[in-house]
C-alpha cells in the first residue's frame, strides 16, 4: 500500500509540474497557431472537392461548446494538461519501478526521452500533429493505429534497453519498425485551405513542447521518486 500510495502522490506531484509547463507553452506557442489554422478552415470544404468528412473529428459543430478567449480558456488549457501528465507519469513510474525504479532526475531525463519517442516520435512519424481544417481518416482507425505504434515502440525499447540480447535487440527493433510499415490510415485526400508553411510550423513546435514536457515530467518524477526512496523507511521505499 505504501508503494502504490508513493507511485501516486509522486506522479500527481510531477503531473502538476509538467502540466502547467506545457499549458504555458501551449498557451505560447500551439495556441497563436491552431487560431491561425482556425481562419483558413471555412475555405477547407471548398479546397477537399467534397471530401467525405472522415476528418469530422476536427469539426466544431455549430453548437459545440468552447472554453472563452483569454482566462477561461487558459484555464481548461492548464487543467487537461495537468490531467493528461499526471496520467502520463503514472505510466511513466509504473514502468520505471518494473525495472527497478528512479535513482533520480538525470536518470528521469533518460526515461523521459523514452516517453517522447513512444508517445510522440513513433507515432507522429505516420500521424503528424494537424491543425484544424486538415483531412484525416477515420477517428477509429487513426486511434488504433496510434496505440499500436505506441506499444510496439514500448516494448521494442524495453527489449533493447533491458534484455541485453543482441536476439532480443533485433525483434525490438523490428516491433519498432513494424507499423510504418503497415503504415498510418490516411484520408482519402489531402487537400486543404491551411498553408503547408503552417503546418510545418506547428509540427515543429508541438514536436518541441513534447520534448520539453517529457524532459520535465521524467526529471521531476526522478528526483521526487529519489527523495521519497531515501526518506522512507526501510521495507517502504518506492523501488
Amino acid at each position: 500500500m505504501t508503494l502504490f500510495r508513493n507511485v501516486v502522490f509522486v506522479a500527481a506531484l510531477a503531473g502538476l509540474v509538467a502540466g502547467l509547463a506545457m499549458a504555458a507553452m501551449q498557451t505560447f506557442v500551439t495556441v497563436p497557431l491552431i487560431l491561425e489554422a482556425e481562419t483558413y478552415e471555412g475555405g477547407a470544404a471548398e479546397a477537399a472537392h467534397g471530401y467525405d468528412g472522415a476528418a469530422a473529428g476536427h469539426g466544431h459543430g455549430d453548437g459545440a461548446w468552447a472554453p472563452a478567449d483569454g482566462g477561461e480558456r487558459l484555464a481548461f488549457t492548464a487543467l487537461a494538461s495537468v490531467v493528461t501528465a499526471t496520467g502520463f507519469a503514472l505510466v511513466l513510474l509504473v514502468a520505471s519501478e518494473l525495472a527497478g525504479g528512479l535513482a533520480g532526475w538525470r536518470q528521469g531525463l533518460f526515461w523521459g526521452l523514452a516517453g517522447f519517442a513512444v508517445f510522440t516520435l513513433a507515432p507522429g512519424l505516420g500521424l503528424p500533429p494537424e491543425l484544424p481544417g486538415m483531412p484525416a481518416a477515420a477517428l477509429p482507425a487513426r486511434q488504433g493505429w496510434w496505440i499500436a505504434t505506441a506499444a510496439a515502440t514500448a516494448a521494442g525499447l524495453a527489449l533493447i534497453a533491458l534484455r541485453g540480447s543482441v536476439a532480443m535487440a533485433v525483434l525490438g527493433v523490428a516491433l519498432i519498425v513494424a507499423p510504418h510499415v503497415v503504415g498510418a490510415p490516411q484520408p482519402d485526400s489531402h487537400a486543404t485551405a491551411v498553408p503547408d508553411a503552417l503546418h510545418r510550423r506547428f509540427v515543429v513546435a508541438a514536436s518541441l513542447t513534447s520534448l520539453v514536457f517529457w524532459l520535465v515530467l521524467g526529471a521531476a518524477a526522478g528526483a521526487l521518486r529519489g527523495r521519497f526512496a531515501r526518506a522512507a523507511e526501510p521495507g517502504a521505499t518506492l523501488g
